[in-house]
């Protein structure tokens, strides 16, 4: 079965423009579970998970989502995931 144009073009375009919004968006989302600039928030879901998990490792998802709430660069696997969702989402709304 042959994916229509039109539908590859929407798709291509969804991923895209979330690649392109990731870095400004990922930020203030990782922000409501706790991940802030200035760290691990007290009292919040990623310092239950920061005191369960005990010494963070360098690399790990969770040392990635303190960066990123931080401000830092967003890692490679956040981009394939948002270009999945974008694409995704466009390919879900147009058609």
């Amino acid at each position: 079965m042959m994916i229509p144009l039109t539908t590859a073009a929407v798709g291509v375009g969804g991923a895209v423009l979330c690649v392109g919004l990731a870095p400004f968006v990922a930020p203030p989302v990782l922000g409501v579970p706790g991940f802030g600039s200035g760290g691990v928030a007290a009292g919040s879901y990623a310092a239950g998970l920061q005191a369960s998990i005990g010494n963070v490792g360098a690399g790990s998802w969770f040392a990635s989502a303190q960066s990123v709430g931080a401000g830092g660069a967003l890692p490679v696997i956040g981009k394939v995931v948002s270009a999945g969702v974008g694409a995704a989402a466009a390919v879900f709304v147009g058609a």
